[in-house]
């Protein structure tokens, strides 16, 4: 029976947490194994901007991560009020587009996204892309009104707050009587068992979340790494913006997403780079320099946080789900974490409790 199956989940990070969640929910026993503690800052699953963009990721990624996107967005909105259900927290979460701008020295680069996105986009799905002209951009986001020629509006999309979604899951997943090993490193994941430092647990089900931390485990036939992205988080009073905008350039694609209380998650960087130090000088000038230049209120935004992590990519970028070994893979959400999760984590769920998935229409 479902609620007689004990799954070990080791990371309890976006994936991991969120599966646990999904998987209490339908009646199985579950205990999660994780280095940190539950409320840790350094983590992927909070340095992001969870930025929910299906579309305008098309420009950049495949049909495989647009699909996903799309399934998570269908998701999203029922979870949270499914979480919202067991008396948890509330969750921050608006679907009112994404807007993409560009100043004028930088309009060859959002012409040429513009071009990529309807390129890779399904007829049946292009009358959601609108091309502003400067007073449709000023009604849509006055804020901006005045700074940009035009830009473009992505309907559909949407944002949520990624720290108060891990905060909320974590106090449901102790409503449901979830076990949780915090500040337990995990050595080895095997088929039945959860090997740590301090003893083995046997389990029915292992599945390996770790992200990075999975690198020696996971299929050597799509290799695993870490890349490296950095974040700022601002509170600027003077300003208001209703949703998402992406800013062009040539070298890199500012994204500012609100939150509440006049608070702003701020990024761009994406390095090949493996180093899990601070933020360096260099990205934090080009990250306040190009905020800045989106608005000028943002010159006396008061800065919250400056993080950095590393992101669990495949080199075909897409999120994968394997089995290998008797264990259960989840991982490779890279820069899609949040856009993607909710339609991996389904499928995983499905195939867990041997129940036929079928993709929404």
């Amino acid at each position: 029976m479902t609620s007689a199956l004990h799954i070990g989940i080791a990371g309890a990070g976006l994936a991991g947490r969120t599966l646990a969640w999904r998987l209490l929910r339908a009646g199985c026993r579950v205990s999660l194994f994780d280095s940190r503690q539950r409320g840790a800052l350094d983590t992927a699953s909070m340095t992001a901007a969870a930025m929910l963009s299906p579309l305008a990721e098309l420009a950049v990624s495949d049909e495989v991560v647009f699909a996903l996107g799309r399934r998570s967005m269908e998701l999203w909105p029922r979870w949270i009020a499914e979480l919202a259900e067991g008396g948890g927290a509330p969750v921050y979460f608006r679907q009112q587009g994404t807007l993409v701008v560009a100043h004028a020295p930088d309009q060859s680069s959002l012409e040429h996204f513009s071009r990529q996105l309807h390129h890779r986009l399904p007829e049946a799905c292009r009358a959601e892309v609108h091309t502003l002209d400067t007073a449709a951009l000023a009604a849509l986001e006055p804020a901006l009104a005045g700074r940009f020629g035009g830009g473009l509006f992505l309907q559909g999309e949407g944002q949520l707050a990624n720290d108060q979604w891990m905060a909320a899951l974590a106090l449901d997943i102790d409503r449901l009587g979830g076990t949780w090993h915090e500040g337990l490193a995990v050595e080895r994941v095997e088929e039945g068992r959860i090997v740590c430092a301090s003893g083995t647990h046997a389990v029915d089900v292992a599945v390996d979340a770790r992200g990075v931390g999975s690198r020696t485990q996971w299929p050597a036939s799509n290799p695993l790494r870490g890349v490296r992205g950095e974040v700022l988080r601002v509170e600027c009073p003077g300003i208001d913006l209703q949703r998402p905008v992406r800013l062009m350039h040539p070298r890199y694609a500012l994204y500012v997403a609100p939150r509440p209380d006049h608070q702003f998650v701020v990024g761009a960087t994406e390095l090949e780079s493996e180093d899990t130090g601070p933020v360096t000088l260099r990205s934090m000038l080009e990250l306040g320099s190009a905020l800045y230049s989106l608005h000028p209120a943002f010159g006396e935004a008061r800065v919250l946080r400056l993080s950095a992590a590393l992101r669990p990519a495949l080199d075909d970028h897409r999120p994968a789900v394997a089995l290998q070994g008797g264990v259960w893979h989840l991982n490779g959400l890279y820069r899609h974490g949040y856009l993607c999760a909710p339609a991996v984590v389904d499928e995983l769920v499905h195939r867990l409790l041997g129940v036929e998935h079928t993709e929404a229409t």
